[in-house]
């Protein structure tokens, strides 16, 4: 038990121990970053690994001379892509069987339902653009090409989509922790910078709410 709370804690502070990984395991770090960004994208039961965070914390590792900056873009934009489209195949298969009248049976309980409920209402309000936004929301992220699968959307379609988010999401806060990780300022306030890059990248889609809500008011 001990060892599975130690692997676990590791995992979800992955991005604080990255130096420490460079400085011991050199180029497996790419492995190491390419499965977990693979399983926080690509499995529905990891939605808690991190992903925005890891991106930046490793641009700013990066930064450091440590990798090789486009090598590691490349490699993490492929594991984006491949994991969204693994989770797209898994929800188009045994999402019938998660839908049940069987309350209990043995997929929901292994996902947390809130989760796939807010997925499902993201996807069906947003369309196929979802599988980019979703990108910048963490838990959606994770979910909405599982219900895009699901939703049996078009396959080309939706791998369009995937290979234009893995590009923005990864290029994107990887690029910014390369160049903004040389400020002290953003060293001692990484969590506050992720949330605020966050924020910005999701703008378009809480304008376009309020936007629709005004709409149905009038």
């Amino acid at each position: 038990m001990e060892i599975i709370k130690f692997l676990v804690d590791w995992i979800l502070h992955i991005g604080d121990k990255l130096p420490l990984l460079v400085s011991e395991y050199g180029t497996l770090v790419y492995i190491i970053l390419f499965l977990v960004i693979f399983a926080e994208t690509g499995l529905v039961v990891t939605p808690f690994l991190p992903g925005d965070s890891l991106l930046f914390v490793a641009g700013m590792v990066v930064a450091q001379g440590s990798l090789n900056l486009w090598f590691l873009i490349a490699v993490l934009i492929v594991a984006a892509i491949l994991g969204d489209t693994v989770n797209y195949h898994i929800g188009k298969f045994i999402g019938p069987k998660i839908f049940t009248d069987e309350p209990k049976n043995f997929f929901m309980k292994l996902l947390k339902k809130e989760h796939l409920e807010k997925a499902q209402t993201f996807y069906e309000k947003h369309g196929g653009k979802t599988i980019i936004m979703a990108r910048f929301v963490p838990i959606v992220r994770t979910f909405a090409p599982f219900v895009a699968g699901i939703s049996k959307m078009n396959y080309s379609r939706f791998i369009t989509y995937n290979v234009v988010g893995g590009i923005v999401w990864v290029a994107g806060l990887t690029l910014a922790g390369y160049f903004l990780g040389e400020f002290e300022i953003v060293k001692k306030n990484i969590e506050k910078v992720i949330i605020g890059l966050i924020f910005i990248s999701i703008l378009p889609i809480i304008i376009e709410y309020f936007r629709n809500k005004n709409k149905a008011a009038a």
